[in-house]
């Protein structure tokens, strides 16, 4: 088997990292030149992609991999994959790609709860891209008769990027809105749910989210204790100095279901709230 993925980051790296026994061959893109000589030590054949403009290399090794994951978000022009290397995708005839989405196509539901039949009315202009992508990820499945998964995420954390890196650099902060809740993952967990996922490639969407959304400010006191230190002073949203992207992401208060995950690819969360994702993360975190 052979695994190409669009866009090697935090979260596909860490499926790599899951699956790598699994696969023959693996390959993947960057943007970044030393990035790429670091993928290569490791064993990961790395192309260079900006998103810009199709290469030769990369629509060679489409032609011959069994397994694609798009981890490349879109812009204003659409799916920058599906706009270059579309075509060398459906060519290759892969048994199975995924597509790592957000779940912030849903939008604002006042916190009410929401699954993967909910209708998407996203909010924000991000969000409004991703519906479009995924979207036209779902009709190329369609065309071209080829599985295409869905995995709409929410806040993701893990090792290095967690609520304690916050406190380590100064910058964790208790926003207080009134009723906002976020649901999280960790990044163990979409791993995990990616590769129970590959092993039932149909066309399918699935929230890949953990089983407790709970207000932020809550998870900045958990943390607090955790390191046993004060918690920040609590600083009211209206008044509180954010960028545009971040006062954005409070505009869409939900709670998400992973019910689908859990029963359709008997998929058991490792980290099922930030509580006992918190409580293993800060015994390997140096403050």
């Amino acid at each position: 088997m052979r695994l190409f993925v669009f866009g090697i980051g935090y979260s596909s790296q860490a499926f790599i990292e899951r699956v790598k026994d699994r696969f023959d061959w693996i390959g993947g893109t960057t943007r970044s030149a030393e990035k790429a000589e670091r993928l290569n030590s490791e064993g990961i054949a790395p192309f260079l992609f900006d998103g810009q403009d199709p290469t030769e290399a990369i629509a060679a090794a489409l032609k011959t991999v069994t397994h694609v994951l798009i981890s490349i978000g879109p812009d204003e022009t659409g799916d920058r994959v599906l706009q270059h290397h579309g075509h060398d995708v459906a060519a290759g005839s892969p048994q199975w790609i995924g597509y790592l989405s957000t779940v912030g196509v849903y939008g604002n539901h006042d916190g009410g709860w929401v699954d993967e039949d909910t209708p998407c009315k996203p909010v924000s202009k991000r969000s409004v891209q991703r519906v479009a992508a995924e979207n036209a990820w779902l009709k190329f499945s369609e065309t071209y008769g080829l599985p295409v998964q869905i995995f709409r995420l929410s806040g993701i954390y893990g090792p290095g990027r967690n609520v304690f890196e916050n406190f380590k650099k100064g910058k964790a902060r208790r926003l207080i809105k009134p009723g906002q809740v976020f649901n999280r993952i960790h990044v163990d967990d979409i791993a995990g749910a990616l590769e129970a996922a590959m092993q039932q490639p149909k066309t399918r969407i699935y929230n890949v989210t953990d089983d407790e959304p709970a207000p932020p400010q809550d998870v900045v006191t958990y943390a607090a204790k955790l390191l046993g230190v004060a918690p920040p002073p609590e600083v009211p949203f209206k008044t509180a100095d954010l960028t545009p992207m971040a006062r954005s992401f409070y505009g869409e208060n939900k709670r998400v279901s992973n019910a689908r995950v859990k029963a359709e690819l008997n998929y058991n969360f490792k980290f099922s709230n930030y509580k006992n994702a918190l409580s293993i993360i800060i015994v390997n975190f140096d403050n």
